[in-house]
């Protein structure tokens, strides 16, 4: 076990060239660039809360212009946040963060960690956040990435104070200085020096910042020029930073190239003051390790004789400089797939599906190429173990042979982070190996033996699927292992309105050919389900079948859990399946727990028929439609030019007016609709930039206030308000169960005309009444509101339910 844990240390300590689904080949420029970095040692980490808070610029000018290693720590995968293209949230969107941020980080050099803190949404104050965290936890993690990643200078992006304006980035800086501290002492955290060594950073720095109308830099501070250019890549930092800030498209952080001088700035916090340069004292040259004296002569050789137009010219020397520094602290990794580029080989293991079942064997295509020039004096070969797959590589000649790969062992493809049910503020991991990782360690894999004359150069590479896509060309995307038959439903909680029954369908994948076996599903106390099990026959790998239960709330019921169980085989599996598919991330399968919450409800509904209008993105019209509502989403060219007097009520998507270019077009209508007697409910929106100043029919503004705590007290102020006692009586117990947070940018500078109908606050605030608006216009009824709906409808929150059920109901 502990062989295995310090093999996996290995790979995730190493930087590689090579992170993509494929195999990038690397140009003349970047190999060149690759070289220079053979004379450079040492290491910075950054740490911050979430994806996106990075300093992508200066991660670019560390990794590509100093060629010291350079590591992001962030804290959460950004669970908690909102999701601009798509209706994926907390875990999904976790998900898709990450790789948002490995893409990001293969854009500007720099290595990604994670710890394993949650992302529950914002935080007014680090103590709430280390509340939820569980502290000591989450400083073991950091202390652990700081053990293991070995940085000369830790790096804060924010201060710990109120400053940073989250409780989740003032949280960061705090446990950053105190990792700080701890890695060094032996006595904290002693489990880990099992495997890892204490670590003392020379200083710990804050990078402070001008944005958001809050100046924190000073004259007096460090500071460093990252506005340079560089000539290899032909782009400066700042079109770099740009670049990788870009990828965060699920935050809309798309970014424009920035060109010129550009000044960061730092302040001390702990460690060895720096009076000039923040890397004073830091040696990140070879001399720092000693008797390397040859290993730098050799180094400067090969960079001055690096030929751009023939770069297997260098291959023979870097092979003894490979031989130089075995068992040597040295770049390794680096110089192994530098020697691969330079002899142009390539190479990759992909499997002829996309997707095999836990424990089948999975056909594989291994195929290579060494594009050394004609004449190149050392004979190559290629060998994969796992398939026994081997062949000689003469200068550029394709070779490739179809082979199959054992799966036993392999677990389902999952994150694993999500393995393992997780509490509200941190993940589950087992294996001290994977803390701080940004994804899974590689699992079905190629492992290749490539001979260079007389020496060996071994490289894992996960086995992927590729195929040709008539537009986008040919597409990689990682390789699935499954259990044999997923069953699906369609929603993660189910909302019964008194004792009506529902019919739930649920899809059943086959991931092999021949899956016999039954579907069982178990719900809670007082719950009936009809039938109690379901045969099934999926002959075909990949066919798929709908198939559906009955479930009544019987008299007296207990809200729980449906659970579907699937027995293949004689055995039972509990998963579903799920599939994230964006272009700018690898296609991320994953199986969830097949499993749904169910809630009866005591819900009266009014109107029928709803248009709504979508934002950037949440499940609020399947919501509706799982109660009974006909929901019509409605395009801006419907709304615009169509009759708009046949829905009971609209709503507008979550953040409508932010991203919508259309909605200056739109607001005449919809404002025309409420007052020839229609219903209008907007949900939120942050306060810039809007695409217009006014959003209802009397003003009001967007404040950034909001009630953090899902669990805060809500004064009803008008209890004999119409939107409170139709067709539901709204009373306080409406409020309990409610997830995440109360609401988000309540309203503020209020209109008279409009009602409050609402108060709130967090632990030692005043009184917040922006979370709900209305106001009475024309013949119609205008809502807007604050409160989270789009997080509380797919819970299934039974009060939120009732609530917003009243607010686009209006008594005839």
């Amino acid at each position: 076990m502990k062989l295995r844990l310090c093999l996996l240390l290995l790979t995730a300590l190493v930087p590689s060239l090579i992170k993509a689904q494929n195999m990038q080949q690397l140009n003349a420029a970047e190999i060149k660039q690759g070289l220079e970095g053979l004379n450079v040692v040492g290491s910075v980490l950054y740490i911050a809360a979430h994806p996106d808070d990075e300093n992508t610029r200066l991660l670019g000018y560390l990794a590509k212009e100093k060629k010291v290693r350079a590591g992001y720590l962030s804290l959460t995968r950004g669970d908690g946040g909102q999701n601009l293209i798509g209706n994926e949230q907390a875990e999904l969107l976790g998900l898709i963060r990450t790789q948002e941020l490995l893409a990001a980080r293969r854009t500007d050099g720099a290595e990604q960690f994670f710890t394993r803190a949650n992302d529950f949404g914002f935080s007014k104050n680090s103590d709430e956040s280390f509340k939820i965290w569980d502290k000591s936890k989450i400083l073991a993690d950091v202390v652990w990435v700081i053990r293991k990643f070995q940085p000369d200078v830790i790096i804060t992006r924010f201060p710990e104070d109120s400053r940073a304006g989250h409780g989740h980035h003032s949280g960061s800086a705090i446990l950053a200085h105190e990792a700080f501290v701890a890695a060094a002492d032996p006595k904290q955290f002693p489990e880990q020096l099992a495997f890892v060594k204490p670590w003392q950073a020379k200083r710990i720095l804050w990078n402070t910042f001008n944005f958001g109308g809050n100046n924190t830099t000073s004259d007096d501070q460090l500071k460093i020029d990252v506005g340079g250019y560089n000539a290899l890549l032909g782009k400066s930092y700042g079109e770099i930073a740009a670049e990788s800030r870009s990828n965060h498209r699920s935050q809309g952080f798309g970014s424009s190239r920035q060109r010129g001088s550009a000044i960061e700035f730092f302040s001390y916090v702990a460690g060895e003051k720096a009076s000039k340069d923040i890397f004073e004292g830091v040696d990140f040259t070879l001399n720092r390790n000693p008797g390397n004296g040859e290993i730098q002569k050799l180094v400067s050789e090969i960079n001055a004789e690096y030929d751009v137009a023939d770069p297997s010219k260098s291959v023979i020397k870097l092979l003894k400089l490979k031989q130089l520094v075995k068992g040597k602290p040295f770049k390794q990794d680096l110089l192994d797939d530098l020697i691969l580029a330079c002899a142009g080989i390539w190479f990759e293991s992909a499997a002829v599906s996309s997707s095999y079942a836990l424990d089948a064997p999975v056909d594989v295509r291994i195929q290579a190429i060494a594009r050394a020039k004609q004449g190149f004096p050392l004979k190559m070969s290629i060998e994969e173990i796992n398939s026994k797959a081997s062949f000689d590589l003469p200068p550029n000649q394709f070779v490739s042979q179809d082979k199959t790969i054992s799966t036993s062992g392999i677990k389902i493809t999952q994150p694993y982070w999500l393995e393992k049910r997780h509490t509200l503020g941190s993940y589950v991991v087992d294996s001290l190996s994977k803390i701080g990782l940004a994804e899974n360690p590689i699992g079905l894999s190629g492992l290749f033996r490539i001979k260079i004359g007389d020496q060996v150069i071994e490289k894992k590479r996960p086995v992927v699927y590729k195929y040709t896509d008539q537009v986008r060309g040919e597409i990689y995307k990682p390789l699935v292992i499954a259990p044999p038959v997923t069953a699906t439903m369609g929603e993660k909680a189910f909302v019964f309105i008194n004792n009506e029954p529902k019919r739930i369908a649920i899809q059943l994948r086959s991931f092999k050919d021949n899956a016999v076996g039954v579907l069982k599903p178990a719900i809670p106390m007082g719950w009936k389900v009809a039938p109690e099990n379901i045969s099934f026959n999926l002959a075909k790998k990949g066919e798929e079948q709908t198939v559906e239960f009955t479930i009544t709330p019987a008299g007296s019921t207990i809200n729980g859990n449906l659970v579907l169980n699937v027995v293949v085989d004689g055995k039972t599996y509990n998963r579903a399946l799920h599939v994230i598919d964006y272009e700018h991330i690898p296609t991320q399968t994953l199986f969830p727990f097949a499993e749904a919450k169910v809630d009866k409800v005591d819900l009266k509904l009014a109107g029928k028929r709803i248009g709504y209008i979508a934002g950037a993105g949440d499940l609020v019209p399947e919501s509706l439609k799982q109660i009974g509502y006909e929901v019509i989403n409605l395009t801006a060219g419907q709304v615009v030019n169509g009759d708009l007097s046949g829905f009971d009520a609209i709503i507008a998507g979550v953040r409508l007016y932010n991203v919508s270019e259309q909605i200056k077009s739109m607001q005449p209508k919809l404002m025309k609709y409420v007052n020839d007697g229609g219903t209008l409910l907007i949900q939120y929106n942050v306060n810039g930039p809007l695409r217009l100043d006014n959003l209802g029919p009397y003003p009001f503004g967007l404040s950034r206030d909001r009630v953090t705590e899902e669990d805060a007290k809500v004064t009803i102020l008008k209890s004999d308000d119409p939107a409170l006692n139709y067709p539901n009586k709204i009373t306080d117990k409406d409020f309990e169960g409610w997830v995440q947070e109360r609401g988000l940018y309540f309203v503020t500078d209020v209109d008279q005309k409009y009602r409050t109908l609402l108060s709130m606050h967090d632990d030692g605030e005043g009184e917040k009444t922006g979370s709900l608006i209305i106001a009475d216009y024309g013949k119609g009824r205008f809502v807007y509101t604050g409160l989270s709906f789009f997080r509380q409808l797919p819970a299934g929150v039974p009060g939120a339910y009732r609530l917003f059920v009243n607010l686009i109901s209006v008594k005839k």
